[in-house]
């Protein structure tokens, strides 16, 4: 994956609001007008956090008659998640690292003592 698509994927889950919007679609699809229900929002507001959530490939947009429907695609998070595992199996094996050296550490204190 391209660091600028991650990038861009970072980017929009950054903001509080449009991770709401992502945890209110991940329940199924939904119109823009319920979605801005439970925000202090503007229309244009929240088309504006779609727009984020749909340049980074997260919120799908359709039109059906007058209903405008929003859709999750979680492709993304998954590729977000792939990059950050490597990034977990790091520090787990770091933490383990620390774990059996606080062990030695402690043993050696014990025969000392």
């Amino acid at each position: 994956m391209m660091p600028d698509r991650l990038d861009t994927i970072f980017s929009a889950l950054a903001d509080p609001t449009r991770r709401a919007i992502l945890a209110r679609l991940s329940l199924g699809t939904t119109s823009v007008t319920e979605l801005a229900q439970p925000f202090d929002m503007s229309g244009p507001a929240i088309t504006k956090h779609l727009k984020v959530l749909e340049r980074a490939g997260l919120v799908t947009r359709s039109r059906e008659a007058q209903w405008r429907p929003c859709s999750l695609d979680a492709k993304p998070l998954k590729e977000a998640t792939d990059w950050l595992e490597r990034y977990r199996q790091f520090w787990e094996s770091s933490f383990d690292r620390l774990e059996d050296y606080l062990h030695e550490v402690q043993n050696n204190g014990e025969r000392d003592g």
